[in-house]
């Protein structure tokens, strides 16, 4: 049955986007990843979910200002949030958390830069702290292609397709 079928109201979905740096990211294959990355974040857009950058400023101090921003091949729009942060959990001693209960998600979706640190790091820190979590099929990436595929080994996928059949939040 849909959540159509036994009225149910759907869950508030929030993506997050880890480190898609250009710092990061200047010598990394992206394109497969960011075309679902971007047209996850549009069907969750359209649909009243929220769309969170995660932006890595542990190396602030050493990484020119520019190459802190996000690589072109994400699309990041004025309603996206931004969180910045200094550990590889993007929880960990920011406002995340707060963030996403402020907007009463119920699941996180977790896509982006490194399947094995970052990604993972911040994976495990949502489901610490209660919140349904999954990854982002064919949404992450990693110096190592094995990293990728260990990365979604045992762990909650889900794909594009699945999120584009969510309802709006709120009908």
């Amino acid at each position: 049955m849909s959540n159509n079928q036994i009225g149910c109201d759907p869950v508030k979905i929030a993506l997050l986007v880890v480190d898609m740096q250009c710092f990061i990211l200047q010598n990394h294959p992206v394109a497969q990843a960011c075309k679902t990355i971007n047209r996850t974040a549009q069907t969750l857009r359209a649909n009243g979910h929220v769309v969170i950058h995660i932006q890595d400023m542990a190396e602030a101090d050493t990484v020119k200002e520019e190459l802190l921003g996000f690589i072109p091949e994400i699309e990041v729009k004025n309603e996206d949030l931004v969180v910045q942060k200094n550990f590889f959990n993007a929880f960990w001693k920011t406002e995340l958390e707060q963030l996403l209960h402020d907007h009463q998600v119920g699941l996180v979706v977790v896509a982006g830069y490194d399947a094995g640190n970052c990604v993972l790091f911040t994976y495990n820190g949502a489901i610490e702290r209660g919140f349904q979590t999954a990854i982002l099929q064919h949404g992450i990436l990693s110096s190592r292609e094995d990293l990728v595929t260990l990365t979604y080994r045992d762990r909650n996928i889900v794909s594009y397709p699945v999120l584009a059949n969510i309802r709006r939040v709120g009908q």
